[in-house]
């Protein structure tokens, strides 16, 4: 068992908890407008025993383009700000490789910082991550 502090919200983990995945990206089920769907699904999510979700904005499958932090965070902060303010005991993850899109993520919501890279595609990541 241990505890995760999750920017103030602290997290026991003495069993499996569930992580819900929602894509911010033009080839999952997000077009770009914050509506009653993208609030429906994270409370299915939540409903449905989702302890965090992760809102992620940068699609990593095989073959897909890269985009930039600023058109990351374009996708993932209006989607961070509308679950946040409607669901404000739920953990937010920010699925992110960027420090800029972690720190906005972060100042707007969300509490984990789920990176791939393990902070080796943005020398920024491990100090902007320490910091907050």
């Amino acid at each position: 068992m241990y505890t995760l502090n999750c920017k103030g919200k602290l997290l026991t983990i003495n069993k499996p908890i569930v992580m819900g995945i929602i894509n911010a990206t033009p080839d999952s089920f997000f077009r770009g407008n914050i509506n009653d769907d993208i609030i429906a699904l994270a409370e299915k999510m939540i409903n449905e025993g989702a302890t965090i979700l992760d809102i992620g904005g940068q699609s990593t499958r095989p073959g897909s383009e890269r985009i930039s932090a600023e058109d990351e965070l374009k996708r993932v902060l209006p989607v961070i700000k509308a679950i946040h303010q409607q669901f404000p005991e739920i953990i937010l993850s920010v699925d992110t490789y960027f420090s800029k899109v972690a720190e906005s993520a972060v100042l707007n919501g969300a509490s984990i910082v789920n990176d791939i890279s393990a902070g080796n595609m943005d020398d920024a990541m491990l100090t902007t991550v320490a910091a907050l």
